[in-house]
C-alpha cells in the first residue's frame, strides 16, 4: 500500500480559495491528490462586490449564509474537501486614521490561540503540503496577514508532541508555500498579449500603480502548469456569485491567450522538510520519493 499525498490551502475568507490557486488545487485533485481548503472566517464583513446583486436586502441580512452556500458550490466545482476555522471576518478598514478592528474578529485574536485551531485540523488532515499567503497576506488585508501568522505557526507546532498536546497526535508538513498569483511578471506577460492580439488590456492601470509603488517582487521558486484547468477555476470564481461579476475584469483575458501566455500557478517555497531542486514544476516535488507515497499521475 501507498500512502495517498495530501494538500491544505489556508485561506482567509470564502472566495480566496478559487481566486489563488484553483486550478492547481484541481490539477492535483484529478491526479489522485486529496485536497482540503481551510477557511479562516466566513466572509462576514466582506462587501457584495458584484454589482448585479448589489442591494438585494435578502442578501445583505443573510451574507453569512449565502457565502457559505457560495464555498459549497465551489468546492463542488473543485473537487476539493473544505473546512471552517470559524473566526469572524475582520472587514477591511478604511479611511485616514484608519478605524479600529471590530472586537472579536479574526485579526484581532492572539496568535498562538488561532494557530492551535489550525494545528487541530493540520493534525487531523495530515498534509504533506500546505500553501498560504506571504507575510504581506498577498495584500494588505487584516485576515490575510493573520492566515499568515497563524499557518506559520501551525507548520512548525504541528509536528512538535509538546506544542498544543490537546490537539491530536502530531503530524510534521514538509513543505510551505506562498501563493503567488498576481505577480507583476505574470500581468504584464498577460496585459502584452493582449495588446500584441490588437485586444485592450485590462492591467494597464493595473501595472502603472504597481511600478509606481515601492512593493518589492517575490521569488518564484514554483511554477504548477495547469493551464487545462483554468475553466475549472473560473467556473468555481463564478460561484462566489455576491463577489465575483462574471462580466467583470478578472475574466477579460481569454483563456486561450491565459493558456498561451501564462500557463503556471505560481508559488514560492518557503519552508521544506525533503530534498528538492528548485526551480519546481510540482508543489509535491521531493515528496513521494520521502514518504513511499503513490506518485502524482498524469491526466489520461
Amino acid at each position: 500500500m501507498t500512502e495517498q499525498l495530501r494538500m491544505m490551502a489556508v485561506h482567509a475568507h470564502p472566495d480566496d480559495e478559487s481566486s489563488k490557486g484553483a486550478a492547481s488545487m484541481a490539477m492535483y485533485v484529478d491526479r489522485g491528490v486529496d485536497v482540503l481548503v481551510a477557511t479562516c472566517t466566513g466572509g462576514e464583513r466582506g462587501s457584495v462586490l458584484n454589482p448585479k446583486l448589489q442591494g438585494d436586502p435578502w442578501i445583505e441580512e443573510h451574507i453569512h449564509e449565502v457565502r457559505a452556500k457560495e464555498m459549497d458550490a465551489a468546492r463542488e466545482i473543485l473537487g476539493v474537501r473544505q473546512a471552517w476555522l470559524g473566526y469572524v471576518d475582520s472587514g477591511l478598514p478604511e479611511g485616514d486614521p484608519l478605524p479600529p478592528l471590530p472586537e472579536g474578529c479574526f485579526a484581532l485574536q492572539p496568535v498562538e490561540e488561532a494557530a492551535g485551531t489550525l494545528v487541530r485540523l493540520i493534525r487531523e488532515f495530515r498534509p504533506h503540503v500546505i500553501t498560504t499567503y506571504d507575510e504581506n497576506g498577498g495584500y494588505p488585508h487584516p485576515d490575510h496577514i493573520m492566515t499568515h501568522k497563524i499557518t506559520m505557526v501551525a507548520f512548525e507546532a504541528a509536528g512538535d508532541p509538546d506544542a498544543y498536546p490537546e490537539a491530536g497526535e502530531p503530524w510534521q508538513p514538509l513543505k510551505l508555500y506562498y501563493n503567488h498569483g498576481f505577480s507583476l511578471e505574470r500581468i504584464k506577460a498577460l496585459h502584452e498579449a493582449m495588446e500584441q492580439r490588437g485586444l485592450e488590456s485590462p492591467y494597464k492601470e493595473w501595472i502603472a500603480r504597481w511600478e509606481e509603488s515601492d512593493r518589492k517582487p517575490r521569488e518564484i521558486t514554483t511554477k504548477v502548469p495547469c493551464g487545462d484547468w483554468f475553466e475549472v477555476r473560473d467556473r468555481a470564481l463564478i460561484a462566489h456569485a455576491t463577489q465575483i461579476d462574471p462580466d467583470g475584469p478578472w475574466f477579460r483575458v481569454p483563456l486561450e491567450i491565459q493558456r498561451d501566455a501564462w500557463p503556471t500557478e505560481d508559488y514560492e517555497l518557503v519552508r521544506s522538510l525533503v530534498d528538492t531542486t528548485l526551480p519546481e514544476a510540482d508543489l509535491f516535488a521531493g515528496i513521494a520519493d520521502a514518504v513511499g507515497a503513490a506518485k502524482i499521475s498524469e491526466r489520461a
